[in-house]
């Protein structure tokens, strides 16, 4: 298990050294250890040790640890949900870059149809909310009837194969497989996206304000984007899991 953990974040490997691997996977097996015993220092790793499914939280249901914002607006944690406010801005991960791996996120909008998403293959620690958009990959939320804007598409890159997402107030619960060049999108069971990128792939003609065409990376950051004033979405569940 420790050695499939270190792959999610293989960023923070990359730069530490053999030492800090150690220290990491070292650090990793005491928390669990605690957590079997019922003193690990977060719920987090607590419920991951119990449950056995192999989930880690990135979101404890309490408080904003773990977790950055850049731009206007904000989230906030009401009810144990990350509850977005006004925007445009991102609350990103500072766990750090992840790969090979799936990461869930269980939402729901606030009325019938209202806009975020889930950012992944961000190339850099954001500062600002726009280098995302233009950088790495926005996973749509909204039930849009575009079918390159809809719950679930890479947005503006990918057609929707299918178009599951469930209006406000239903829950609805999004799994992003990040495989290398591989991007898998499944929403309540039902497979969005099966993208893989290579050099020739050529999305539809830009329009002012969508993103900038260009080669994503393989490990990247993530975050939740808060949209504006008009659009509430709630997040109950953020978690990454290794792939095999």
């Amino acid at each position: 298990m420790r050695g499939a953990m270190d792959r999610v974040w293989s960023g923070a490997e990359a730069g530490g050294g053999f030492r800090m691997k150690r220290m990491r996977r070292w650090r990793w097996l005491v928390m669990i250890g605690l957590a079997m015993m019922g003193l690990g220092s977060t719920g987090v790793v607590v419920a991951q040790a119990r449950g056995g499914s192999g989930w880690r939280e990135l979101f404890d249901g309490r408080s904003l640890e773990g977790w950055k914002h850049v731009g206007p607006g904000q989230f906030a944690v009401k009810d144990g949900m990350l509850v977005s406010e006004g925007g445009m801005g991102l609350l990103y991960s500072t766990h750090g870059p992840i790969g090979h791996c799936v990461l869930r996120v269980v939402y729901r909008m606030r009325d019938a149809d209202d806009n975020s998403g889930v950012f992944i293959r961000i190339p850099a620690e954001p500062t600002e909310a726009w280098m995302p958009v233009n950088k790495g990959y926005e996973v749509q939320i909204h039930n849009d009837d575009a079918e390159w804007r809809r719950t679930g598409t890479l947005y503006t890159f990918t057609r929707a194969m299918a178009s599951p997402g469930r209006p406000g107030p239903l829950w609805n619960t999004m799994e992003i497989t990040l495989d290398g060049a591989h991007t898998g999108v499944v929403v309540n069971g039902a497979t969005v996206t099966d993208f893989v990128e290579t050099p020739a792939f050529a999305p539809p003609a830009r329009i002012k304000g969508e993103p900038a065409v260009g080669a994503r990376p393989e490990t990247g950051w993530i975050g939740l984007q808060n949209h504006s004033d008009k659009d509430v979405v709630m997040f109950k569940e953020v978690a990454v899991r290794p792939l095999p």
